[in-house]
């Protein structure tokens, strides 16, 4: 197929009239793409909340249990009656 050959194509295909849309089919797609950013934002919502929950665990449980600090040693007996 050579060029003025495509272009005649081209142009037959973009004289066709648009295929035929249901009508209802722009609603479906509004109410379906709401309904995603609905749940988008709940998710996002949820992660916030467990992460920051989950911070605070961190948090308490450091300040409660302090685990950089070390034990006391069990090994050694206590000196007594020296």
């Amino acid at each position: 197929m050579n060029r003025p050959e495509r272009e005649a194509a081209v142009r037959r295909i973009m004289a066709r009239s648009a295929p035929p849309v249901p009508p209802g089919l722009a609603a479906d797609a509004v109410r379906r793409g709401e309904a995603k950013l609905r749940h988008r934002t709940a998710a996002r919502r949820l992660m916030w909340l467990l992460l920051t929950a989950a911070a605070v665990a961190l948090a308490v449980w450091t300040l409660t249990a302090q685990p950089w600090a070390e034990p006391p040693s069990e090994t050694t007996p206590p000196l007594t009656g020296w």
